[in-house]
Formats: C-alpha cells, structure tokens, sequence
C-alpha cells in the first residue's frame, strides 16, 4: 500500500467554530506533488458580518482586511479549481471541510472529497505528547510557524505530515490513508423579502446608522455589523428576535 504523496493541504479561518451559524474568512491552501509544494491559494473572504474580538485577537485578521475580499459565493469556484480532483490534507482537516461543504451546498455544487488528517496520525503515534494542536506539534518538531493564518497552517500541516510520513511511515500504512470526509449540511435559503422588510423597520425604529444595506453595531441591540444583502433565513430570524427582545427590555409592557 503506497503512501499518499500528491494531495493539497488546506486550512481556513472563521468567525467561530459552528459552521452552521459561522462564516469562513480566510482560505490558505498548497498544492504538493511528490511530497513537494508547488503552488499556493491564499485569500481573505468577506464573512458579510463584523469580526469577533476574539477571533480578531487570535488571528490578527481585522474588519478591514476582509471587507474588500471576495464573498465566499465569488471565490469558491476558484477554490474548488485548485483543489480539483486531489486528496484533502490538513489537520483536524473535518472542521475545515466542513465550512467549505456548508459553501458548496449553499451554491448547488458538490464537494465530496477524500481527506487525510494529521491530528488522526498524531493521535496513532504520539500519544505521549502533552499535546497534538498544530502549534505544539509544531514547536516539538521544530516547524516555523505564524499560527492561525490560513496558508500558514496549510503549510504546517503538509510539513508535519512529511515528517511523520519519515518517522511513522514504514511502521503502519493503514494510518496514511485518504478517508472519505462526512459532513451533512442542508442549503441555507436567504432572507424572505418580508423579514427584510420587517429589519428595515426595525433599523429605523432604533435609528440605527446604516450605510446602503449595512446594518452598523448599536450598544445593547446588536454587537455586530450585518450585511443584509448576504442574510440568511435563519440569520435574518436570529437578529429579528435580538432586535424585537431589545425592545421589550427597553419598552416593557
């Protein structure tokens, strides 16, 4: 049973860990043959909402940096291109593919792939560590790297799995091999043109500042910024309900 050799490794960022209510907002990807990289994908997404604090400190990402990037419906076709027909590799790579099957879905395409996962490896041989996050293993074996940035990880994650393939390789092949990624996911729907109607009457009734179809972040109703233009069903719900609860704390009956 060979190895697998030829595979693109990739990582995203997001503005949290559901990918049912979390967007993607950066895509790193590398491109490797015979074990050696070859090309690279790198760009920042435009999740249509604000970014988190948190995720603003952990990854350095801010507002700024994404609100001129792609969509995630503009550059997943490039994304897909580059994949192409290749093995997946990254680590805990299930979460990553995840948030791009959620994309895919949402604009009718499939993204069935087979995936490799250097977390599942690490767990096979290196129980004895402390640790198995990327950084750790990273810093144990000695791999630069500038952790949470998208391309950053994907190379990581493709240098880490070189050397496992060195250390571990010859012991157990099974444990290298592509397995099919799992994730069930129904299409979102976006906003109806009557929640859309109800949220500009809501917009007006807090007088709340709005650029276009930007919704602006107002203390105590909403701590974030929302592109109604890109809503969901279910978002565009969540944020009615949000709104509607604010004004029966500040108008009680």
């Amino acid at each position: 049973m060979k190895i697998p050799m030829n595979y693109v490794a990739f990582d995203i960022e997001t503005t949290g860990l559901n990918p049912k209510y979390d967007k993607i907002i950066e895509i790193g990807a590398v491109r490797v043959r015979d074990g050696e990289q070859m090309d690279t994908f790198s760009t920042f997404v435009n999740p249509g909402k604000s970014l988190p604090a948190r995720i603003v400190e952990l990854t350095g990402i801010r507002d700024a940096d994404v609100a001129g990037a792609p969509y995630m419906d503009e550059t997943l076709d490039e994304f897909l291109a580059f994949v192409g027909e290749d093995v997946l590799l990254g680590h805990n790579i299930l979460f990553d593919y995840s948030f791009v099957k959620k994309a895919a879905v949402n604009q009718k395409k499939t993204f069935e792939k087979m995936g490799i996962d250097t977390l599942r490896i690490a767990k096979r041989f290196l129980n004895d560590l402390e640790s198995r996050q990327l950084g750790f293993l990273c810093e144990h074996y000695q791999i630069q790297l500038d952790a949470h940035r998208a391309l950053n990880d994907a190379v990581a994650a493709h240098k880490l799995y070189q050397l496992f393939v060195c250390e571990y390789g010859g012991q157990d092949c099974d444990t290298f091999q592509p397995r099919q990624l799992i994730y069930s996911v129904k299409k979102e729907n976006p906003a109806t043109p009557k929640q859309l109607e109800l949220l500009q009457r809501l917009i007006v009734q807090y007088h709340l500042p709005r650029d276009g179809m930007v919704l602006y972040p107002v203390a105590d109703v909403t701590e974030e910024s929302i592109d109604l233009e890109k809503i969901t069903k279910n978002e565009a719900s969540r944020l009615i309900d949000r709104l509607l609860a604010n004004c029966r704390r500040s108008y009680p009956s």
